[in-house]
């Protein structure tokens, strides 16, 4: 397996990881911490709900940041929205670790920490985006899977790093202690982190397709109005795709560590453990699953993870309620690493092909955050209230997640591969016209029948 990585691809998925870093702070924190510090005591799952729903906010941010960002990065390129995107952030994270508890300041602290939570969902909703496209512009068509998910280990590696500083905190402090202070640590690292992604991010620069557009003045002065008059057809299937990757990140990841520890009685480390190990194995899935789309096609790789996922959410939850942790740390790899990087490394690869250059940014911004503030944000939420709902049962859940997974491998059949899958595969649809990007920077677009 040859992996064809460009320069800009591992710039943008470090400053990816240093920025994710901040995101992926907040989601363990709300299902840990935040409850007990920022929302009145006596309550415990209405302090839980109300935590989650903080996180919630940041994701219907999202889609704001992302059509913004999105449209200034069409007008005005990737590399300066990037560095925007890191600021913005770093110092919404930063703020967050030197917040007045609910104690302290009453509603006002819930009430700012929303605030913060919504700066940091804006810089998200242009980041990823940006970054994927820098990775995706820059590379070869057929080294195109690989590069353009790249990013997504970037996510990882912040991810990673938040629970390792978080885990490390949760260890060398008591619990008294971390619930008063030591939970504002990893937040205030945000600022070094912050500066560090800087740095990183002063190597790359805008693809020679981009700026080729630009000098041919081809960017249009409404990229959001060039995406709905000339791609509008492209962006339901584009929005389908992005539902699989939202659940099956964020059900793992953010509510499972809720249910660990309020349902089943494990200890907070057996689930930030078994996120660390599913994370940590990323470094060898998402490299893999790129190299499968750009081999296979993109459609099949993200319908068996979406297709896989549907069917593995029941015993998922099973295996949660043993609490035993390997098995716990088993069920961790089967979501959040395999399913999961299979409909993130298509799904990135899919999303930077689809739409054409004048317009690409805010297209895969505008529905991958639509997507994931509808999705992804309330995942956890509903899956809390759906468990209440049903006295402890997982049916609900179980049902609700694999419904939402089954909508993406639809949406899937519904794009077209780039030309040269298509003429691998031969048939009718390899003589198909390209509806879609064209040229060297894209090649897929809309299939005509499911």
């Amino acid at each position: 397996m040859e992996l064809h990585v460009n320069r800009q691809t591992v710039a943008s998925t470090v400053g990816t990881a240093l920025e994710w870093y901040d995101f992926s702070l907040y989601g363990t924190a709300a299902a840990l911490v935040l409850p007990k510090v920022f929302f009145p005591e006596g309550n415990d799952l209405a302090a839980t709900l109300s935590s989650l729903a903080t996180f919630a906010v940041g994701f219907f941010a999202r889609p704001v940041g992302g059509v913004v960002i999105g449209v200034l990065g069409d007008r005005l390129g990737r590399r300066a929205m990037l560095f925007f995107t890191l600021v913005l952030m770093a110092v919404a994270s930063t703020l967050i670790g030197v917040l007045p508890s609910y104690a302290t300041a009453g509603a006002v602290a819930p009430a700012l920490l929303v605030v913060l939570r919504v700066l940091q969902g804006i810089g998200a909703g242009g980041e990823y985006s940006g970054a994927l496209l820098m990775s995706a512009e820059h590379a070869e068509t057929r080294a195109r899977g690989i590069n353009a998910s790249a990013p997504t280990l970037g996510n990882a590696a912040g991810a990673l790093l938040a629970t390792g500083v978080y885990y490390l905190m949760t260890v060398v402090m008591s619990q008294e202690a971390f619930e008063s202070y030591g939970w504002r640590v990893p937040f205030l690292l945000s600022c070094l982190i912050g500066v560090a992604g800087i740095v990183i991010r002063l190597r790359i620069s805008d693809s020679a397709e981009f700026r080729a557009a630009r000098s041919a003045g081809r960017l249009p002065r409404s990229p959001l109005r060039a995406l709905f008059s000339s791609s509008r057809r492209k962006i339901a299937p584009a929005m389908l795709i992005s539902v699989a990757p939202n659940v099956i990140s964020y059900l793992p990841s953010v509510y499972a560590l809720t249910y660990l520890a309020d349902d089943v009685g494990a200890a907070s480390w057996i689930g930030l453990t078994g996120l660390a190990i599913a994370n940590a194995l990323k470094f060898v899935t998402v490299p893999t699953a790129g190299w499968l789309c750009d081999r296979f096609g993109r459609r099949p790789v993200m319908v068996t993870g979406a297709v896989s996922a549907a069917a593995l959410f029941y015993p998922f939850l099973f295996m949660l309620d043993t609490g035993t942790p390997v098995v716990v740390w088993a069920a961790f790899v089967m979501i959040y690493t395999l399913c999961n990087d299979l409909t993130l490394t298509s799904q990135a690869t899919m999303l930077s092909e689809l739409f054409e250059v004048e317009h690409r940014y805010t297209g895969v911004a505008l529905t991958r955050e639509i997507t994931g503030g509808v999705v992804g944000g309330t995942i956890p939420f509903v899956a809390t209230l759906l468990h209440e709902w049903a006295d402890g049962g997982r049916w609900g859940i179980v049902l609700y997640s694999a419904a939402l997974c089954l909508l993406s491998a639809l949406g899937a059949l519904f794009i077209k591969e780039p030309p040269h899958l298509r003429g691998r595969r031969g048939g009718a649809d390899a003589a198909a016209p390209v509806d879609g990007v064209g040229g060297e920077a894209g090649g897929a677009g809309l299939e005509r029948q499911p």
